[in-house]
């Protein structure tokens, strides 16, 4: 079941810088006076790549984790991660407690195993 969220959440978040690309590739010469919109606009598309790359990221761990028998387990307490916060957050390394420590900066977030 988490395979399958997972597989196609990476589908989609591939398939949406695949587009965002193709329109960055695509662009023209603009005048001068566009320019700054268009650098205003270059820069919130970059900005969201990024998040988008993060998550794809966090995605291909989840799935690196499930093929390890290591899903679910949170990183930090390896406590199991309950089944409602995977399916809100079908990437998550952590349980709710330990990433609330994590966001308040009392527990250091933990990097995956082969990084």
């Amino acid at each position: 079941m988490y395979r399958k969220i997972l597989l196609d959440q990476r589908a989609s978040a591939l398939a949406g810088l695949g587009r965002k690309a193709d329109s960055l590739a695509k662009v023209e010469r603009i005048c001068e006076e566009d320019q700054a919109q268009y650098s205003l606009e270059e820069a919130v598309s970059l900005r969201l790549n990024g998040h988008e790359y993060k998550q794809l990221r966090q995605i291909q761990e989840a799935l690196d984790r499930l093929q390890l028998g290591e899903y679910g387990i949170c990183l930090a307490c390896e406590g199991p991660i309950p089944a409602k916060r995977l399916q809100a957050l079908p990437w998550a390394k952590y349980c709710i407690p330990c990433q609330e420590k994590i966001g308040d900066g009392l527990l250091e977030e933990r990097a995956e195993r082969d990084e």
